[in-house]
């Protein structure tokens, strides 16, 4: 064993070995770092594998120009920061010595003892980790990153401080080099680094990866900050007085620092509150530190006594820890002139936690229980990581029980093959579809969630097994917007509707502008393009599809339309007598986005029907007795004959109102009849009873027409505890 060697011959020693570090040697920042807390003799060591690591690296350069040896030295005096005891600094300064030279691990165990060389080759294992696109090929990464991990934390945190420096430099890289990296460090390690409590590091790592990920909306932001800054200096000021004023008169010690957010938090509060920066208040905040837990909640009553705390805003993570172990009180407050800020109160020991996280085990242990209780957990979470490898099956597996860890506000779903898929906490079926593939998204009929059949608007949860069932004549419905979450699908949707509707306006103004041309007999084969080409020029419109729409859309009249093409043909501006009347519209009510049924009056086929063109919905469908019909005052050039299409194949909505006696199971004979008789139910609600022994049933049904309803009616009339029935044609 080494002797012990005194301080300042250990720092003369690094003197002489250690020329590429600053000229100051005694006071650099690794020379501060390791005086403060390791013995003389674990100084000596880490001197050892600096001057082995130096003599290995010799003449190498990084990307930037610097020589090699500065990387493995920062990235020791980040771990030293943790207080990492002596063989992680040792690993942390040869961690590439391994990789990038000679040197074997047998020569590190042999210099340097085992525990070294097995932190040395965990880290050398990380580094050959590469977060691929393929699914399978990450879980395996992962499975390897976190068995490491389980193995020995201490190579996890010099792998997170290897990462740090890594992207503290990343500033010679290639723009597209910096993205792969940084988005590697989003996805992977700033997640692992919150987990494990390193609050500062991931911070830290978050923001950089924002700055190159998006480097214009990081330096817009940080230019907001400054100048938010500025105007608020007076403010803060007033604010931190006032604080510190009320906490000596409450005879509470307390340190008060100033508490910014950073780009990459403020961005990510952006865009889940759907605001800009001048909406977010509490960019600005105070964090207090008093003395032990009892005071915490003392200094929160003192600061709800000087400002009104904002309802809802208050978090206790005293009481209820974050999985990493973080504990403060969290409030926000009205400040002076009405300005909300934050404040997060915390015990001395809670803050060391807050900032170390796990490390604080080697960073502050025999000084604290609540470091011992911290341990545990991770110990608790890292038992788990080694039990879910021994368990699963395969990588995929394993890795969805990490995410449910790792990332708690996404959704981690399975396809068919087995396939992970990522979605955001509250995603649907139908977001899923989309997640998939377009195709599918735009075909899903149903979808079966653990092999049984749901809703389309069926929020997912970690770990279900997905499947959807397309069909080539299914669509995109306008009312999936109502519930789905991800940009990818909503946008999707928006597409295709626009697209479809399009589509159907042109078919549907095509049978009205045909329809107006009989009426002149003329055959709609004998409009010719160059006829188009003249309505077009004299309408100052860009294409023939834009009076189409526009017919179906009520803006232009059909028998105005076709008397002027009608004109064009003849080459004279006379009118032509119409012979006939136009011929009645014959649809299905299933044409599509186009033409739709009223929801006033749920037409079916055998209803006598008028259409009404509405300009921004295309046709609407009533019934002749609609009450629509005779409260709005409608235009009455935009009322057109319409018919049934005879035996169309379709189902239609009907409201039916039930007035039932209550009794056991009359609801499970009432479905019972309606699937007897060929019909489905779309919808169906009770109102609630007025002390009587009725109750009314309101069901929305689908059925293929009126005869078919009229049958439906008869069976639903033999249940005798159905006293009245009623079709319901007006929701007004």
């Amino acid at each position: 064993m080494a002797k012990p060697v005194h301080r300042n011959k250990a720092v003369e020693l690094l003197k002489v070995a250690a020329p590429l570090l600053p000229a100051d040697t005694e006071d650099s920042k690794l020379t501060k770092l390791l005086n403060v807390y390791l013995p003389q003799k674990e100084i000596e060591l880490v001197w050892e594998a600096y001057r082995y690591s130096d003599k290995a690296h010799s003449g190498q350069k990084r990307i930037g120009g610097e020589a090699y040896i500065s990387h493995p030295v920062s990235v020791a005096c980040i771990a030293s920061e943790f207080h990492l005891d002596s063989p992680s600094i040792q690993a942390a300064l040869l961690h590439d010595v391994v990789e990038d030279t000679p040197s074997t691990a047998g020569d590190i165990e042999e210099k340097f003892g085992s525990q070294v060389a097995k932190l040395v080759d965990g880290l050398s294992k990380l580094d050959k980790v590469q977060f691929a696109d393929d699914t399978e090929a990450q879980a395996e990464n992962f499975r390897k990153m976190l068995l490491a991990m389980s193995q020995d934390v201490r190579v996890i945190l010099i792998k997170l401080a290897d990462r740090l420096h890594n992207m503290q430099t990343l500033e010679p890289l290639k723009p597209s080099k910096r993205r792969v990296i940084s988005q590697e460090t989003s996805d992977i390690y700033a997640p692992i680094a919150h987990r494990l409590g390193l609050n500062n590091v991931y911070q830290e790592l978050e923001d950089l990866s924002f700055k190159y990920i998006h480097p214009l909306r990081y330096r817009t932001i940080q230019k907001a900050i400054i100048s938010s800054r500025g105007n608020r200096k007076e403010i803060i000021e007033k604010t931190l007085a006032a604080i510190e004023d009320k906490l000596k008169k409450s005879g509470l010690k307390a340190a008060i620092t100033g508490r910014e957010k950073n780009p990459a938090s403020i961005h990510r509060k952006m865009l889940k509150k759907h605001t800009n920066f001048s909406q977010i208040n509490d960019i600005y905040g105070f964090r207090i530190t008093v003395n032990n837990l009892n005071e915490c909640y003392l200094t929160l009553g003192a600061l709800h006594s000087l400002y009104k705390p904002i309802p809802g805003k208050f978090k206790d993570y005293i009481a209820i820890p974050k999985a990493n172990g973080y504990q403060s009180l969290h409030t926000t407050l009205f400040g002076p002139f009405g300005m909300p800020f934050e404040i997060q109160i915390r015990s001395e020991n809670m803050h060391k936690l807050a900032e170390a996280g796990v490390a604080a085990h080697w960073l502050y242990k025999n000084k604290d229980t609540h470091v011992t209780e911290l341990q545990q957990q991770t110990n608790q979470w890292l038992k788990r990581l080694i039990e879910i490898q021994t368990e699963s099956s395969d990588s995929l597996e394993f890795l969805e029980h990490l995410k449910i860890d790792l990332f708690p506000d996404e959704v981690y779903v399975f396809s068919p093959k087995g396939k992970i898929f990522a979605l955001p906490k509250g995603s649907t079926t139908i977001d899923y579809a989309y997640a998939v593939h377009t195709v599918v998204g735009n075909s899903a009929m149903a979808a079966k969630v653990n092999k049984e059949l749901v809703p389309l608007r069926t929020q997912l949860a970690t770990g279900e097994h997905v499947e959807i069932i397309t069909a080539s004549v299914a669509k995109p419905n306008p009312a999936w917007l109502n519930f789905v979450i991800t940009p990818k699908a909503r946008s999707q949707i928006r597409l295709f509707l626009r697209s479809a509707e399009t589509k159907d306006l042109i078919v549907l103004g095509n049978s009205m502008l045909n329809n107006a041309l009989k009426a002149f007999h003329v055959d709609p084969s004998a409009i010719k393009k160059r006829h188009w080409d003249k309505l077009i020029l004299d309408y100052h419109l860009d294409s023939k599809d834009n009076i189409i729409i526009d017919i179906a859309l009520g803006k232009r009249i059909n028998v105005m339309v076709a008397h002027q093409l009608t004109n064009i043909i003849d080459g004279t501006k006379q009118t032509n007598k119409q012979t006939k009347f136009l011929d009645v519209i014959t649809i299905k009510g299933s044409e599509g986005m186009a033409i739709k049924l009223a929801t006033c009056c749920h037409p079916i086929p055998g209803d006598p029907i008028l259409g009404f063109i509405n300009k921004d919905r295309g046709l609407i469908i009533h019934t002749h007795d609609c009450p629509s019909i005779r409260n709005l005052k409608l235009d009455h050039e935009k009322w057109l004959d319409v018919e049934w299409e005879p035996n169309p194949d379709a189902y239609f909505n009907v409201s039916l109102n039930l007035l039932v006696i209550n009794e056991r199971g009359i609801l499970a004979k009432i479905t019972s009849i309606i699937a007897d008789s060929e019909a489905n139910i779309d919808n169906i609600s009770v109102d609630d009873g007025d002390g009587s022994n009725f109750s009314t049933l309101r069901l929305i049904v689908q059925v293929k027409n009126r005869i078919h309803l009229a049958e439906l009616i008869r069976n639903l009339r033999k249940i005798s505890k159905i006293n009245k029935i009623n079709r319901v044609k007006s929701l007004h």
